[in-house]
C-alpha cells in the first residue's frame, strides 16, 4: 500500500496544493496534525485538501482539538485522537496533542506524558503509530538541541514496536529520521512523504 504522510500544514495554501496533487498516486493518506494556527481557520484549512480523493487519517496537532478536527473533517476523513482503526488491512492507531506540555499557553491542545500514557496503554498492537509530537530523543531536537520529545510516546513505540511511526510537532526537525528497535520513526513535515507498507 502506497501511503502519503504530512504533519504541519499550519495552513499553507501552496502546501496544500502540493499534498492534493501528489495524492493522486496514494492509497492511504496519513495526516499527523497541526492544520490551522492557534485554533484559528481549522475549517478552511482542512478545506485545502478537498481535492484529495483518498481516505485520510488524521490526528489533532496542538493547534487544534480533537472536537474540532472531528468538525472540521472532510468525507473520507477518520480522525484518531487515543483510537485505533483499520486501514487496508493495516491496523493503525492515533494520538494528537502537544505531549508534554507545551509552552504555548490556553490555546494550545496538549498532555502530560502520563495522560499521553494513559491513552497510548489502550493500543494492544499497531501496524503504525501516528502522533502529533515524537517520542522522546528520536527527531524531537529543537534549534538549540533540547529535546522535545515524549516519554509515554518513546515508550508506547518500545512496547508495540510498529512498522512505522510518524510524527511532526517539532518543526526543527521535519525530515529527520531514527529508529527504535524495528521501528522506523519520522517527523514528517508539510511535505509528501511517501512510505510503502504491507499488510
Amino acid at each position: 500500500m502506497k501511503i502519503l504522510a504530512f504533519s504541519d500544514l499550519h495552513d499553507s495554501a501552496p502546501r496544500a496544493a502540493r499534498l492534493v496533487e501528489a495524492a493522486a498516486e496514494a492509497d492511504l493518506v496519513i495526516a499527523a496534525g497541526d492544520f490551522c494556527n492557534r485554533r484559528k481557520g481549522l475549517g478552511e484549512a482542512v478545506g485545502l485538501l478537498s481535492g484529495i480523493a483518498a481516505p485520510i487519517l488524521a490526528v489533532p496537532g496542538n493547534t487544534e482539538s480533537a472536537e474540532e478536527l472531528r468538525a472540521a473533517a472532510l468525507p473520507g476523513m477518520t480522525v484518531l485522537h487515543g483510537e485505533a482503526t483499520e486501514a487496508q488491512g493495516l491496523s493503525v492507531f492515533g494520538l494528537g496533542y502537544g505531549v508534554p506540555l507545551t509552552p504555548f499557553g490556553a490555546w494550545s491542545c496538549d498532555l502530560t506524558d502520563d495522560d499521553a500514557a494513559g491513552m497510548l496503554a489502550t493500543c494492544p498492537s499497531c501496524d503504525i503509530l501516528v502522533t502529533h509530537s515524537p517520542p522522546k530523543g528520536v527527531a524531537d531536537r529543537a534549534s538549540d538541541g533540547t529535546s522535545l520529545g515524549s516519554i509515554a510516546i518513546r515508550d508506547a513505540i518500545e512496547r508495540l514496536q510498529p512498522k512505522l511511526a510518524v510524527c511532526g510537532h517539532i518543526h526543527e526537525s521535519w525530515g529527520v529520521e531514527g529508529q527504535i528497535g524495528r521501528t522506523r520513526i519520522v517527523n514528517l513535515g508539510p511535505r509528501p512523504n511517501w512510505f510503502e507498507i504491507a499488510p
